[in-house]
């Protein structure tokens, strides 16, 4: 994943791009940015590596190593950026967020036309960023050529870029699977994936952009050279688990959404008795959280945090490269409050449930912490498919997935064929699969939120929704 936050002010601009970067560091954790312009310097750039030390620390030199009246900035799980462009359009700074699919295909076609070449990284990979403002350059103006970049590119690019006479371009992907907010205040106007990031930086949110919208803004004000589209296809998921609580997508704020969430799975629970004897409800922190204290809400039974993670030092437990690794830091930060846990029959709501190995590792340290019995729910469907479009996961094949590993331990290919069957509870092979995923977490039981229930708990038209990684379906 990443984000980005981009301002063009009045006055100084590197204090506002910094803070609004950092908002954005809960979608990233490998590579950070900022680009600034300034009459007397021009075009200006720094990049670091955050994967041991978070944005703040590496970027607190910038107010001396850069200036301008315009930046952006980004946060990326990916490759190095902004980048610095220099092409018949001008030159300018470029960030981008999302996934190219078709990578090699669009590198063999652009150097077989005879455009040029590619800066190759480590492995001879190239930086997507890097070939998207390469599409971008082979029209004869910014919009043309965004829309152009966006037409050829499988998968998802928002783009943010910084041009030479200090203005900004705010791209939100073709379908709008990601949010793109422009923020006003009396000194000028930003852009930004976090909403929010523009409100504690005292702009008001004045736009959402449409899916495929290009909106251009300066100091002075705003232009819109491509209106996009209402066809929309949002990530779900921003919801359920990577968005950050206090945003606002769409006009559903995200807390809210899990609050709901979390109330109809106690409902369904409660109509299926399957809440019966739960001394105590409780997430799995951050994101499962808000989820748990609506399902504690609706039904009666007390939240409690069983226990607590130890942040200070361990902010993430994604941050290490080896999956082995993360899963000791983990388990390392899990700090039991036994008093609540011992003898206890406790229920715990996850915001997914994708490999399954780190939930496996908690349900073992809350038995040797002395739990009775452990049930878990997932806020959102069974995950069938490998997110294609953003990545929001670090699954990037089907098989990584815990549902598929047993719906092929189950029927093999056969399976697949009835992949909506496993997904649906009431089913005989909804069943199947749901005892043995007990079977391999040690849960006493686990349940699912419904495809229905987390579009209810959204408030949007299923239409406007990507819901690919549940149903396969664009």
């Amino acid at each position: 994943m990443g984000g980005f936050f981009g301002a063009c002010r009045k006055s100084d601009a590197i204090s506002d791009v910094f803070f609004g970067t950092d908002y954005h560091s809960h979608l990233g954790t490998k590579r950070a940015g900022m680009a600034s312009f300034s009459e007397a310097i021009g075009l200006q750039r720094v990049i670091h590596n955050i994967e041991n030390s978070p944005f703040r620390t590496k970027f607190e030199n910038v107010f001396e190593q850069m200036e301008g009246h315009s930046a952006i900035g980004c946060i990326s799980d990916y490759a190095p950026q902004p980048l610095l462009i220099r092409s018949r359009l001008g030159k300018y700074a470029i960030a981008t967020v999302g996934v190219v699919n078709n990578t090699d295909e669009l590198v063999k076609k652009y150097i077989e036309s005879g455009d040029g070449q590619f800066d190759a990284m480590t492995g001879g990979a190239v930086n997507t960023t890097e070939l998207v403002a390469a599409l971008v350059n082979k029209k004869e103006n910014f919009t043309d050529g965004i829309r152009y970049a966006q037409s050829e590119v499988e998968g998802t690019v928002a783009i943010l870029i910084l041009k030479d006479d200090g203005s900004i371009i705010a791209a939100r992907d073709k379908v709008g699977r990601l949010p793109l907010t422009v923020g006003k205040s009396e000194d000028g106007y930003c852009a930004t994936l976090e909403p929010f990031a523009a409100s504690k930086l005292d702009y008001e949110p004045i736009k959402e952009l449409r899916a495929g919208e290009i909106v251009e803004i300066s100091a002075d004000g705003m232009s819109t050279p491509y209106e996009g589209s209402d066809d929309m296809k949002i990530c779900s998921f921003l919801w359920s688990y990577y968005g950050y609580p206090t945003s606002t997508y769409e006009g559903k704020n995200v807390e809210i959404m899990r609050y709901k969430n979390g109330a109809i799975m106690a409902e369904n629970d409660k109509n299926r008795g399957q809440n019966d004897g739960i001394d105590y409800v409780g997430g799995i922190p951050d994101s499962g959280t808000p989820h748990a204290i609506g399902y504690a809400n609706k039904s009666g039974i007390p939240f409690a945090r069983a226990f607590i993670k130890y942040t200070p030092t361990w902010a993430r437990s994604f941050t290490p490269a080896k999956q082995s690794e993360r899963n000791r830091v983990a388990k390392m930060k899990q700090i039991p409050v036994k008093e609540i846990i011992e003898g206890k029959n406790l229920l715990f709501v996850d915001d997914s449930i994708v490999r399954g190995t780190q939930i496996r590792e908690t349900v073992e340290f809350l038995y040797e912490s002395g739990a009775k019995e452990v049930h878990m729910r997932s806020a959102c469907p069974p995950i069938m498919y490998s997110c294609k479009y953003l990545n929001f996961s670090r699954a990037t094949d089907d098989m990584e997935l815990i549902t598929r590993k047993i719906i092929a331990e189950l029927e093999g290919d056969e399976g697949i064929k009835h992949i909506h069957e496993y997904s649906d509870f009431s089913t005989e092979r909804g069943k199947r699969l749901r005892e043995k995923l007990c079977e391999k977490l040690h849960l006493k039981t686990i349940e699912f939120q419904s495809l229905e229930g987390i579009i209810e708990a959204i408030g949007l038209e299923p239409c406007k929704l990507c819901t690919y990684c549940w149903t396969g379906k664009e």
